[in-house]
């Protein structure tokens, strides 16, 4: 009972900072104009950006069903495709328990064997390297934005930079306090303390053995990357995947830069005149920023995703933030969408193979 209350506590207030952030979003926002500017837009560039997302969704699967193979060479790509789209849409509710419910289904669809000297049946995938394989492809996900993140303020630190360090950087290390850093050190501590009574225990206790097989098989997961065969296909994999992102912002970029004026306010028609000049490194800074906003534990992005967006705009372009707002809508709900139907055309799928 109390896992299920502390659950309730943890997802309420998860859903209570999306509606928070959402309200202070869209407090000021002009319904007229943003429905005005919303049916003007170039929606065939909106279909586009869809059409990357489906490509980034497909571009992940094969991606990690390459450290899937070393565990078991049987994973089949529709197996990892529909995975990936069932714990996106998951996420839309419930932060990261998409991922937990994706290796969930990635080992109910794993190849079963008998081990030699029990002669019982087992997964070759087992949920543990599975979530291990999570792990490791989201720990890759983490460093290539931060890679992304540095060379593009290297060149362009003197138009965007400030943005990063007063918005961003700033905000976050505003939050710190030495309070907050000590609970930090102890809670590192503490797992360490753990790891330790486990190993030094697990023999003499059975729960403890569980847990220590369980981290094993999580550590033989996230290490699976270590025996792949095609390395360098894992990589060129990511890079596509972010090459997607970066096109789903220019396409919708594109979408609002071709917002016919005369159906909108003169204020919103004389921002689409400011924007006409940017271009793909614009593009990349807007997507940096929306992918910055994935840190805040909010179901789907929401909320947290149209409030640095929206700044981002409003900051470095000098734009209301009512437009800054019809841009980062357009982006994400867009991509929400494209993630519930095509998550609801995975679980369709899986029904008929189950049939």
């Amino acid at each position: 009972m109390n896992k299920k209350v502390g659950n309730i506590l943890k997802y309420g207030l998860s859903i209570l900072l999306a509606v928070a952030l959402l309200y202070f979003a869209f407090r000021k926002v002009d319904w007229n104009d943003f429905w005005a500017a919303l049916r003007a837009c170039r929606w065939e560039f909106v279909l586009l950006s869809t059409l990357f997302g489906l490509c980034g969704f497909y571009l992940r699967a094969l991606r990690w069903r390459e450290v899937l193979l070393p565990i078991d060479p049987t994973t089949r790509t529709l197996s990892c495709f529909n995975g990936v789209n069932i714990g996106y849409a998951v996420n839309m509710v419930l932060p990261r328990v998409g991922e937990v419910l994706r290796c969930t289904y990635i080992t109910a669809h794993s190849k079963k064997v008998k081990d030699p000297e029990t002669g019982e049946e087992h997964r070759l995938a087992t949920f543990d390297k599975a979530l291990g394989t999570a792990v490791l492809e989201r720990s890759v996900d983490v460093m290539m934005l931060g890679v992304l993140l540095v060379v593009f303020l290297i060149f362009t630190w003197d138009k965007y930079g400030g943005f990063f360090v007063e918005k961003i950087f700033g905000a976050a290390a505003g939050r710190f306090t030495w309070g907050k850093i000590a609970i930090v050190v102890l809670f590192f501590l503490a797992i360490l303390a753990s790891g330790w009574t486990v190993i030094r225990f697990a023999n003499r206790w059975k729960p403890l053995g569980k847990i220590k097989d369980f981290c094993r098989g999580l550590w033989l997961g996230f290490v699976s990357c270590l025996r792949m065969k095609r390395a360098w296909w894992f990589f060129l994999l990511t890079i596509l995947l972010w090459v997607c992102y970066w096109m789903m912002s220019a396409t919708i970029l594109w979408a609002v830069q071709g917002i016919d004026t005369s159906s909108v306010s003169s204020g919103l028609a004389s921002a689409v005149n400011t924007i006409q000049s940017l271009n793909l490194t614009d593009a990349m800074f807007l997507m940096l920023a929306g992918a910055l906003s994935s840190i805040v534990p909010v179901p789907g992005g929401f909320g947290a995703f149209h409030f640095i967006v929206a700044g981002a705009v409003s900051y470095v372009y000098g734009l209301p933030f009512e437009f800054g707002i019809i841009f980062a809508t357009l982006s994400h709900e867009s991509q929400e969408l494209n993630q519930l139907i095509w998550g609801g055309i995975s679980l369709v799928i899986e029904q008929i193979r189950k049939d």
